[in-house]
């Protein structure tokens, strides 16, 4: 038998997560590439993780790949105004500023200890100029967005990233649709649901499954955006995300 290598399967479960060496092995050296440790924002970014498992947060925020691609879409895009449901300990938040200096982020959390920590990090990371933390539950805070912004107060969005309980996915959908610009991303996460999504038996008892389907269902149904699922493996085991882009007005199918 031939010596293991990291293109050889090594699968194991650590808690919640699947672990497998192929997907750990290629994010560690994807990101010392393409994400190294002279770039502006690593040290930042470092320290945030660190302050999170000091401070005891759930381990359940954004792989580094994902925070880095979710920025990559802002800057594509020219977004000036992004916005997130679940802000945990802010990295992904910081991810989204640091690598887009002209850009503004509302994030929404519920957690109080949670949404202290982020403040934390999002102060020591240099951008709480342009991170605007609301401690809240979604599902109240975000018509008050949407008041703002058919009041003149706030500007519309070009990116969300919806990252919260996940039985109101559609809902946190809804509402970052109608506060989007023409051609605006959103993006939720987690709605592989590590395979289980097409399972219709595991929906039951199970609230992430039961959120994801009710999403991509309600979603596919939604004349106002166009999306797909992306599969994705990596640190955080096998799971993805739900990318749409908001129609402009008049658009359909081809």
């Amino acid at each position: 038998m031939p010596p293991s290598t990291t293109t050889q399967m090594n699968t194991e479960s650590r808690g919640e997560h699947e672990v497998d060496s192929r997907w750990t092995s290629i994010d560690a050296y994807t990101m010392s590439h393409l994400h190294p440790p002279s770039s502006p924002n690593h040290a930042a970014l470092a320290r945030t993780l660190q302050v999170c498992h000091d401070k005891g947060l759930p381990d359940i925020g954004c792989p580094s790949p994902h925070g880095k691609f979710f920025a990559l879409q802002c800057r594509m895009l020219g977004v000036k105004h992004a916005l997130e449901v679940g802000t945990l300990g802010g990295y992904s938040a910081i991810w989204l500023a640091t690598e887009n200096p002209t850009m503004t982020v509302t994030t929404i959390e519920f957690d109080p200890e949670h949404a202290s920590v982020a403040r934390e990090n999002i102060n020591a990371a240099g951008v709480a100029d342009r991170v605007d933390l609301i401690l809240g539950a979604g599902m109240d805070v975000l018509p008050k967005l949407h008041e703002d912004i058919q009041s003149g107060k706030r500007e519309r969005f070009g990116f969300t990233f919806v990252d919260a309980d996940k039985l109101n996915n559609w809902n946190y959908f809804d509402w970052a649709v109608k506060m989007s610009v023409p051609r605006a991303c959103v993006c939720v996460d987690n709605v592989v649901s590590k395979g289980k999504l097409a399972m219709e038996e595991a929906a039951v008892g199970n609230d992430m499954v039961r959120g994801a389907r009710e999403c991509v269902e309600r979603v596919g149904r939604d004349e106002r955006v166009d999306a797909t699922v992306l599969q994705t493996v990596g640190e955080k085991d096998y799971d993805g995300f739900l990318m749409a882009v908001v129609r402009e007005k008049g658009q359909s199918d081809e």
